[in-house]
């Protein structure tokens, strides 16, 4: 049948115009499909998307997604990328990536909690053990170490708490265990408070470096993504497969709208971190404030590995007030606030603050009052931000 001939649909379907070649912009076309076409039988069993070679199924890839990807990688120092619908979908593609029943994975005590809740439900239910260790302590981490072990998941700096690890002595730790074994132990980190910006996570040594997208690339607070970054081939091989094998993709305007946010992310890291570094030094100065927690402050845990290691501190900092001040006065100081909002996630443009009870979220003793207050710094300007907690303060003592 003719074009002339076909009916309406059928020519609005299937119309012959293709635009040309050669447009050129600052932003990546934004490529929606899910199908894919196949110009022969020939093309449609040789075609490999693995190696982004070609273009196979829209949850395989398209030009866009296979764009976020590189630039990720050269972000973090890496070599390969794969995407995921959020971090913790990321966390768990590295969990079913490595693991099987039997095996066990490593997790620190102050690791983002829905990971060690993945571990407690899901990964317990299919035979997969867990166990907490201290991050601050690399003999914890040697001791923690079973012939089962295939997985340790780190985290610099560790959430909520901020505590900054020692990540080069806790690789050469797995290191040395792995002499010998048939499956070497992955180390994975989790890189969202750094970014890449931060420090390159395969500089220290890790094999697999994940991140939640959802925060410092995309920047706006209205994303969810995640990303996995390996150098290693047959890691990201393993990855790959098992990306495939859940079906994972993500949406062609989130990828987008990654894409973006990643060139001004070094901008807004750096202009966050300054402001955080500000606030958190003058928090420590206020009544009744016992304790903050940021990596860049002379008395936070890790301190002087942070100097050692990392170039930027992030926009998160911590604050545990004298242990005389009752749970409901700390909840009346966040309520208080004005700029900073209740919210969780952080790296966006608006400044947040969520109360946590560290008790709860430990395996290990908590030396501080319970009630910790952990303050994410936005894009506003920095003085707003101090006038706003020196209200709250007040809130403290009725």
């Amino acid at each position: 049948m003719g074009a002339a001939s076909a009916g309406e649909a059928t020519r609005l379907i299937h119309h012959p115009y293709r635009a040309p070649d050669g447009f050129d912009a600052v932003m990546v076309p934004v490529h929606k499909a899910s199908t894919v076409f196949f110009p022969n039988v020939a093309a449609m069993r040789e075609r490999q998307w693995q190696d982004k070679s070609g273009y196979t199924y829209g949850l395989h890839g398209t030009p866009t997604t296979f764009t976020l990807e590189e630039r990720l990688a050269t972000l973090e120092g890496g070599h390969h990328c794969v995407l995921a619908p959020s971090g913790l979908a990321a966390i768990a593609l590295v969990d079913l990536a490595f693991l099987r029943a039997g095996d066990e994975v490593l997790i620190p005590d102050n690791a983002y909690g829905p990971n060690k809740a993945l571990a407690t439900h899901e990964l317990t239910a299919w035979g997969i053990r867990h166990r907490i260790y201290d991050p601050m302590d690399p003999a914890d981490l040697a001791a923690a170490i079973t012939p089962q072990t295939r997985l340790v998941w780190l985290e610099a700096a560790g959430s909520v708490t901020l505590e900054f690890p020692d990540v080069p002595a806790l690789v050469g730790v797995i290191r040395a265990a792995n002499e010998g074994r048939a499956r070497p132990i992955v180390t994975a980190l989790d890189d969202t408070w750094g970014a890449g910006v931060a420090f390159n996570p395969f500089d220290l040594g890790v094999d697999v470096a994940m991140q939640a997208l959802t925060k410092y690339p995309s920047g706006g607070a209205d994303v969810l993504m995640g990303s996995v970054v390996t150098r290693d081939e047959a890691l990201h091989r393993a990855l790959l497969s098992t990306h495939m094998r859940l079906g994972l993709g993500v949406g062609a305007n989130d990828a987008e709208a990654v894409l973006r946010g990643l060139p001004s992310l070094p901008l807004r890291y750096h202009a966050q971190d300054a402001a955080t570094r500000e606030l958190a030094a003058w928090m420590q100065t206020q009544p009744h404030v016992a304790r903050v927690f940021h990596p860049a402050l002379p008395d936070s845990p890790g301190h002087a590995v942070w100097r050692r290691d990392a170039r930027a501190a992030g926009c998160l900092f911590s604050v545990v007030f004298d242990p005389a001040i009752p749970a409901q006065r700390v909840d009346a100081f966040c309520d208080a606030l004005r700029v900073f909002r209740l919210g969780y996630s952080w790296a966006g443009p608006v400044s947040l603050c969520v109360p946590y009870d560290i008790p709860t979220m430990r395996a290990r003793p908590w030396p501080y009052a319970p009630r910790l207050v952990r303050l994410a710094v936005g894009l506003e300007d920095v003085e707003d931000l101090r006038a706003d907690l020196a209200q709250a303060l007040g809130a403290l003592v009725p």
